[in-house]
Order: C-alpha cells, then structure tokens, then sequence
C-alpha cells in the first residue's frame, strides 16, 4: 500500500524539533516559521509538554465521555480564565472543522434556521457544513453544494445588513483575520455593526479563531482587538500544541439538549493533558505577551522592507499572523527560502508569504529571518 497523493510534498523529512527549529533527517537545521499551519504555539518539544503529555499516558489515555474526566473541567475552568469567557460553556471535540461543524449546527438548532452567511475568501475547514462555509468551489463536492451559504464582501455592513435582515440566517460565521484568504483584516466599525445586526435579528454569531486565536494575534483571540463579544467561538491548531484538538465555547444562552452533540475521542485524557501544559506555558512565558510584541517588531521591519522595494507590496497582520503579499510568485521567494536559508514560511494564494510561527518566537530569530528574506529577494 502507498499513501494517497494529496498533497505536494517538499524533499524534506523533518525528524525532530526544539522551540522554534526543526531538524530534517540530514541534521540540518531549520527555522520554523509555520509551526505546521500555525498549530505549534508553545514550541516544538517544550520540556514541560513533554513531560504532561508522557505522565499522562503512563496514567490513562483514553476513556469514555460516559464518566467524569477531571481533566476536561479542569481545561474549562483555566482556559475560561485565560480567554476572560470563565461563564461560557466548552464542548472538546478533535479538530478545526469538526468545531465549525458542531458551531454551526447549534446555530441551527438554537434558531431553528438553516441560512448561514460567510466571508468571500473565508476557509472552515473540510467536513460537510465547515466546507460548504469554505469559498472555494474546488473542495465543495456536490454532496456538500446544498445552497444553505451566501458569501458576503468583507467589511461591506451593508450588504450583510440586508441578507440579515430577510430573518432566515441561522449564523454569521467570521475569521476576524482570514488565513487561507491572505491575512485579510475584518474593521473594528464593520465587526461592532455585523455584531449589533446579528442582536438585531436573531442570528448566531460565530468567530472561528482556529488559526488567528490561542494568542496568536497578540490577544487571547483575535475578535478582542474588535471589541466585539461572540455568541460562539471556534478553536484548534495552538489548542494542544500539536494534539489533535479542537473545541466550540458556547455563550450561557444555549442550554444542552442531550444527544445533539457527541463524540468518541474529543476531550480524551491526552489530549486535555497536553491543552492544560500549553496554557502552563503561555502564561508563564508570557507568549501572548511575546506575540504582541514580536509580530509587532517584524510588521514594522516587513513594512521598512517594503518602503525600500524589494519586491514587497503590503504587510498585514496582527501578532504572530502575518502576511507578506509580493509582485512576484510566492513560490519564487518560498522555495529558495527553504532549499537555500533553511526557513519554512506559508503561502496563500499566488503572491503571499504567511508567517504563523510558534508564539515564543525570538526577536534574534526575527532578525534571522528578515536577514535572510532581504538576501533572497535581493535576487528574484
């Protein structure tokens, strides 16, 4: 048996990783400024996630959602804390997609609706009402085209004002930074109105911080810099540092009806583990904090970059979620990135880098790559 090609594959096996650096199978060393789909946030092999994680399983891995695990109040109890949401409710499940899935099927069964609107650009994940959120027809395969979504411009209040006020929207579902559609910003003015229009005719509004919450922007989640209070929020990648998980925070006005929801390996034993040592570190480390600050160091150096020529034509982002958007091809910049500085970087689109590193990223390590982003561009 081969594996099934679906993804394009660079000629690297990376073997091992420390902080913020992986190592392929030559010991060659390099920096990681993806954290595989911004999903490393506290740093490849942090010592103390190690060590829950292997206590852990010593102990029990995996037992039913039909008893008690402490471990699972305990992560909703800290995490509520963490994110200032302590009176919201938590339901762990095991991905990005699956907590779209499960938030957007409680927006229906809350409001008895079935209509939901999103982001043109936006990307939910791959299951069938997370992907038919996701505006791209090449991944909607006709099961899951059921016409249930309207893509809207973003930041255009008026035209999400209309389809809203027609009262058959179930949820608004919004990236506050879109990822996949090229670090695009949502407007504070536009954020505070779609969330009055929702109050204002009965709609579910979802944030799906997947990839742009768990500290990533600088903030707990992204929406907080928009001032702006969601009646559901979406989480995964930086959840676990790695672990599959995912997980919906539901606002105190939904009451759990039992046998709506379910799952068989959300929430496990290992997997709570390794959600309790991430938020261990972060608040010691302080990498929210870091996020800000670094993600605030390189936006200010890519834009300097791109006031001098070289090939940049806009920086934006927030934080550790950063887009460079060039007038060449990405993969003209990306490949030798990889191949010759020894740098892993995203992309999106054509012309874009994406910058998701794990969240302790240094300033030096800043400075080590925007050294050798100058070298590289200096000759496309």
């Amino acid at each position: 048996m081969k594996l099934f090609d679906v993804y394009p594959l660079f000629n690297i096996a990376i073997t091992r990783g420390q902080g913020c650096n992986v190592w392929d199978e030559k010991d060659q060393q390099y920096l990681d400024l993806y954290g595989g789909h911004a999903v490393i946030s506290i740093g490849h092999a942090h010592p103390h996630y190690v060590e829950a994680l292997s206590s852990q399983a010593a102990k029990l891995g995996f037992y039913s959602n039909s008893v008690i695990n402490p471990l699972q109040q305990q992560l909703a109890a800290r995490l509520g804390r963490a994110c200032g949401y302590d009176d919201y409710q938590l339901f762990l499940i095991n991905s990005g997609a699956e907590a779209n899935e499960n938030a957007l099927k409680l927006a229906s069964f809350h409001t008895g609706r079935k209509r939901i609107l999103a982001m043109q650009k936006a990307f939910h994940g791959r299951t069938s009402l997370a992907v038919e959120a996701t505006d791209n027809p090449k991944i909607i395969a006709p099961v899951n085209a059921n016409g249930h979504v309207t893509y809207l411009p973003l930041n255009d209040l008026p035209a999400w004002e209309a389809e809203l006020s027609k009262g058959d929207v179930c949820a608004v579902i919004l990236e506050c930074i879109q990822g996949v559609g090229g670090i695009r910003m949502v407007e504070k003015d536009f954020a505070q109105g779609l969330s009055a229009a929702c109050k204002k005719y009965g709609t579910v509004l979802i944030c799906d911080e997947i990839q742009c919450g768990y500290g990533r922007s600088g903030k707990f989640f992204a929406h907080q810099w928009l001032d702006i209070r969601p009646d559901i929020i979406t989480v995964a990648k930086g959840i676990a540092n790695g672990f599959p998980m995912g997980a919906v925070l539901i606002s105190p006005e939904f009451q759990p009806v039992y046998g709506q929801l379910g799952t068989t390996f959300g929430g496990n034993h290992l997997a709570c583990a390794a959600a309790l040592a991430v938020l261990d570190v972060m608040e010691r480390e302080k990498l929210v904090e870091n996020a800000h600050e670094v993600g605030e160091y390189l936006i200010s150096q890519l834009k300097q970059m791109q006031a001098e020529g070289n090939h940049i034509v806009d920086v934006r982002g927030r934080g550790l979620m950063i887009g460079i958007e060039l007038n060449v091809p990405h993969k003209a910049v990306r490949e030798p990135l990889i191949y010759e500085e020894h740098v892993f970087t995203g992309c999106s689109g054509t012309n874009m880098l994406r910058l998701l590193p794990p969240l302790c990223l240094s300033r030096q390590q800043a400075d080590e790559f925007l050294g050798k982003l100058k070298k590289i561009l200096s000759h496309v």
